[in-house]
């Protein structure tokens, strides 16, 4: 039977270590992400659907003042979007229930600026709890984001009275739609009709989160952060570790972490199909391409970040037919490129063992499980891991994994193959993290190893594959 361990508030799977095998474990080494943060970076892809009355007026930001009668998606099928995720392997869809326009799409009963007021379905209907069923039916996970700022509700600028509001909405949303397993927040804030700033409590707003939905993660909060862009690039080194406290320029911070920071928050890469975050007919033609989706995978799941990819909904409430097809094309690709791992379970050495314990050794980076890895001892923190294909293979991909519930160790890293008699660069990187992807041109060597030459404490490698397929490079 399976066991499971806690240990500062991450679940580890022990399942071959047996009794008595936590004492010659590495220790953790903080900070470290808990449970429900692991459990969000493995999932690597999840989908944004920005929905609002901006997609019937053409706009990007709207105004507050849009007539709620200009909203009627007669078409709208929740399946679909929530399909065409899961066609993509998407494992969350995050819905936008609000933006910046205050236009609610579930009948909020503190506005009639919403769903309720509209000709679709004579006002009965909502949105929120059409994606929330879509969701529990296809097996994915529900996501809500609540703009903070809301250009319609007249309370806003009145700092207490407006977080009175929010907080009333926030608690519908996360009380009336089932688990919720992320609340995405932004900063964007302006003036009031009264002409003040508004000022957020997002303490409170945090509280909330956590009193209702316990098992969630907050972006822009305490749990994940913005990779500051929204390209969908994740910086290079990119460390989960974060300094909250940090003199760094966003633009620098949020990109990169910190090695030595002191709170566990992984980024988040937010990015859209399209130019635009809604729907523009103008813009069907410009929808990205599979090659610039895997492109995108690379730069934000392969450097260490999640992906965020937005695909909005046209008037008629659906998503077009080229942005599904994408997504799909998208998913066939991944799937393609990484369906044949040719190091797992090949031979393997490495230049030491911890306790010379099999438990830990270099066979363990080569199995597929994320919970078992290739360790050194305490104090040894550069080492090399061979893998021995059994013959010469042809390989253009690398997928390096550490045992993040112990937290982010590697500096610096290296490959090499062996070709007349030596070993060869290959390529070279910084932080791996959760995923490292390395693409370069193919080579063919029988032999290949991971060098690690500098970690912040014994290196943890959870995952070492080789493949072979189109990378988009």
């Amino acid at each position: 039977m399976r066991g499971w361990t806690r240990m500062l508030g991450v679940c580890v799977s022990i399942a071959c270590f047996g009794a008595g095998a936590e004492s010659a474990r590495p220790a953790p080494l903080a900070p470290v992400p808990t449970a429900k943060q692991l459990a969000w970076q493995r999932m690597e892809t999840n989908l944004f659907v920005h929905f609002t009355v901006n997609a019937f007026t053409n706009r990007e930001w709207g105004e507050g003042t849009e007539d709620p009668k200009i909203f009627n998606p007669s078409k709208l099928d929740a399946r679909q979007w929530v399909r065409a995720a899961k066609a993509g392997g998407f494992k969350m869809v995050i819905l936008t229930a609000k933006h910046h326009d205050g236009f609610c799409l579930w009948p909020s009963q503190y506005t009639e600026h919403s769903v309720k007021s509209s000709p679709w379905k004579n006002g009965q209907g909502d949105i929120v709890r059409e994606v929330s069923e879509a969701c529990k039916e296809e097996g994915l996970k529900l996501g809500l984001y609540l703009s903070p700022w809301d250009r319609h509700e007249k309370s806003y600028g009145d700092s207490p009275k407006y977080n009175d509001y929010y907080i009333n909405q926030l608690t519908e949303l996360l009380s009336n739609y089932g688990p919720i397993t992320e609340v995405w927040f932004d900063g964007a804030c302006g003036e009031g009709p009264n002409g003040k700033k508004q000022e957020y409590d997002f303490p409170r707003y945090y509280a909330t989160v956590y009193r209702l939905q316990p098992e969630a993660v907050i972006f822009g909060g305490p749990d994940i952060r913005w990779i500051g862009n929204e390209s969908g690039v994740s910086g290079d080194p990119c460390w989960a570790p974060y300094d909250p406290k940090t003199t760094e320029k966003w633009e620098t911070a949020l990109p990169h972490g910190h090695a030595n920071g002191t709170e566990w928050k992984p980024g988040e890469s937010d990015v859209s199909i399209r130019p635009g975050w809604f729907w523009h007919a103008a813009e069907d033609a410009k929808v990205r391409s599979v090659d610039n989706l895997v492109d995108l995978y690379f730069k934000s799941v392969g450097r260490n970040s999640l992906l965020l990819l937005n695909v909005p909904p046209n008037t008629d409430g659906l998503f077009c037919a080229t942005d599904v097809e994408r997504l799909k094309g998208f998913r066939e690709r991944l799937d393609s490129l990484f369906r044949d791992d040719l190091a797992r379970g090949k031979e393997a050495r490495a230049s030491s063992t911890r306790g010379n314990d099999a438990r830990f050794a270099a066979g363990a980076a080569l199995d597929g499980d994320p919970d078992t890895y290739w360790a050194t001892d305490d104090g040894v923190n550069s080492g090399w891991i061979e893998v021995n294909l059994g013959e010469k293979r042809t390989f253009n991909v690398a997928c390096l994994q550490e045992a993040i519930s112990l937290g982010q160790r590697v500096e610096a890293y290296r490959l090499e193959y062996w070709k007349g008699g030596k070993w060869r660069a290959l390529c070279e990187g910084t932080t791996i993290g959760h995923k490292k992807l390395e693409r370069f041109k193919p080579v063919t060597s029988k032999k290949v190893r991971l060098v690690i030459d500098k970690a912040r404490a014994c290196p943890t490698i959870a995952g070492f594959g080789l493949y072979n397929g189109d990378s988009g490079l």
